[in-house]
């Protein structure tokens, strides 16, 4: 079983919820909230693409997956776009660039499932 996916999941949550403490503990809680605001709308709507992905479907076919990954990006999309709208207009006060730090800084750990994934790739292949 392949753990590529929630490994990335759990370490955004784990780097957005540092970011958010360190920001809390440098500048203030409307930053530190704001960065959990952020890592937040980034890992939810990830975590859905990801569940798209995984969950097993009736046709295991590449059709049927690649059907999944568009209804998945399309939501990911829909639910970032109504999580950054719902931020905006509902909380106040709000750093928004503690918010957008936390948002990129969270995406980006997305980079490190392609390094998990060519660890895994080399651990397993010894001719198995």
């Amino acid at each position: 079983m392949d753990l590529t996916i929630p490994r990335v999941l759990m370490w955004q949550f784990l780097v957005g919820a540092a970011l958010a403490a360190v920001l809390w503990g440098v500048f203030d809680k409307v930053a530190g909230y704001s960065a959990v605001l952020g890592s937040l709308i980034c890992v939810i709507p990830n975590a859905f693409l990801a569940l798209r992905l995984v969950v097993p479907r009736r046709d295991p076919g590449a059709g049927a997956l690649m059907g999944a990954a568009w209804i998945g990006e399309i939501g990911k999309l829909a639910l970032t776009v109504l999580f950054f709208t719902l931020v905006f207009t509902l909380v106040k006060p709000l750093s928004g660039a503690a918010l957008f730090a936390g948002f990129i800084t969270t995406q980006l750990v997305v980079f490190s499932g392609l390094l998990m994934r060519n660890e895994q790739d080399t651990d397993n292949s010894n001719g198995s």
